[in-house]
């Protein structure tokens, strides 16, 4: 998926306003997915993402972190400078995008390495 199919995807779900919103919410959503997820899946996921969102999942020895849906959209929240509760909508905006535009192997290691309430975010509720 390209650059550009990817953010009008992003723009089109969370009924953003221009393309430079769904890009910075976008690399929001990804940074703090990266704190969440191991390095080597980290890499696994920057390399299946259009340049420049792939640098947002930069993976880091010492960010991993246990921490559930809502602690995830708190961060989010704080890095966009929104409500928890507009965060899950960005979240999922991008997350959803994620799960399109990465191949079903690697959504299926991503997804195995969150617990299940995150699989809503990436539209897969039958997998919560």
């Amino acid at each position: 998926m390209t650059l550009d199919e990817f953010l009008a995807l992003v723009r089109d779900r969370g009924e953003y306003d221009s393309r430079q919103e769904a890009e910075r919410v976008s690399k929001a959503v990804l940074t703090v997915l990266a704190d969440r997820i191991s390095p080597g899946e980290a890499t696994e996921l920057s390399a299946q993402l259009p340049a420049p969102l792939n640098t947002a999942v930069q993976p880091d020895e010492d960010r991993p972190g246990s921490f559930g849906v809502d602690e995830f959209c708190r961060r989010v929240a704080a890095r966009v400078g929104g409500h928890p509760r507009t965060a899950e909508w960005d979240a999922s905006a991008v997350l959803s995008t994620v799960a399109e535009a990465v191949s079903g192997g690697q959504l299926n290691q991503l997804l195995s390495q969150l617990p299940s309430g995150y699989a809503t975010l990436f539209g897969k509720p039958e997998l919560s």
